[in-house]
């Protein structure tokens, strides 16, 4: 009698655990966005259009990069400047690339310097109302470790406290086999799946047989996520002859319905990587009418 009660209690708390598993996911707000990659936030006419059409909300905004310095310590890099304002119905959220080998030993107050560095710049440029910042970092098993430290002290410090509610990262495909990190909410990159050396054979931006064997880890995955679909294209020269990587309409579609069809609730929050002229003019608006809308 004792085992079959201890057995109700374990399937009971199994059931509840997935259903906050399930019911957190829905902490992140339904809605449209884009990323902004470019050094100054400067808006044509066209791109103050599209984030008007597909009712943008939001724009994660890449503030600046922080990269090894030859002394061995963490610097910022190609930080941004503010040409241009968003309109007032559109949420920025400044993004900070972090390159990996920044996470191989720990900076003592490198997070700290980081929320300084944001808050500094809105305070320059008059930005007000920002609630969050994305940390983006391609890490490893071998640096995924400090790399959560480090998210944690950014979370923890208190000119983050005092100043935003919101932390987020960029999550790759492979590092959904991980442990989550300590943060609000992920944005999955499905981009950049493939090897770069084997473009003949497969697209490296984005390839559904590269994506495939990521699906199985995306209903367990405890973080709420966003989902971030590629529309650039990548020019580079191989063996003299210029190669331009461009993804299909239909490959992107494809792996979106792939995508929540295995977790439905990645049609809630949109992101397209990156907001750009020749960008918005490679694809047809019903694509851009499919991918932001399920």
């Amino acid at each position: 009698m004792k085992t079959r009660f201890s057995l109700i209690i374990t399937l009971f708390l199994l059931a509840m655990t997935a259903c906050d598993r399930h019911s957190s996911r829905h902490i992140l707000e339904t809605g449209n966005a884009v990323y902004y990659w470019r050094t100054d936030l400067r808006l044509d006419s066209e791109e103050k259009a599209f984030l008007a059409q597909y009712h943008i909300n939001k724009v994660y905004c890449r503030y600046f990069d922080v990269v090894m310095s030859d002394s061995g310590e963490p610097k910022p890099n190609a930080t941004i400047s503010f040409s241009d304002t968003l309109p007032d119905s559109i949420e920025i959220i400044p993004t900070v690339y972090i390159t990996e080998d920044c996470m191989h030993q720990t900076h003592e107050g490198l997070a700290e310097k980081i929320v300084k560095r944001i808050q500094q710049m809105n305070e320059t440029n008059d930005i007000e109302n920002v609630r969050e910042i994305q940390i983006d970092c391609d890490y490893t098993s071998k640096s995924r470790k400090r790399y959560y430290d480090f998210l944690r002290e950014i979370s923890q410090s208190s000119l983050f406290t005092s100043h935003f509610s919101l932390l987020s990262t960029t999550i790759r495909l492979h590092q959904l086999s991980m442990e989550a990190p300590p943060v609000d909410y992920g944005a999955l990159m499905i981009y950049n799946t493939g090897d770069p050396r084997k473009w003949e054979e497969r697209n490296p931006i984005l390839d559904y047989r590269d994506v495939h064997p990521y699906l199985k880890h995306l209903d367990g995955y405890p973080l709420p996520l966003a989902a971030a679909y590629p529309v650039f294209q990548w020019t580079r020269t191989i063996h003299g002859v210029r190669v331009d990587h461009t993804v299909e309409a239909e490959e992107i579609l494809h792996v979106k319905r792939a995508m929540e069809s295995e977790r439905e609730d990645l049609s809630r929050s949109i992101i397209t990587y990156h907001l750009d002229k020749d960008n918005i003019e490679r694809y047809k608006p019903d694509t851009y009418e499919k991918i932001y809308h399920h």
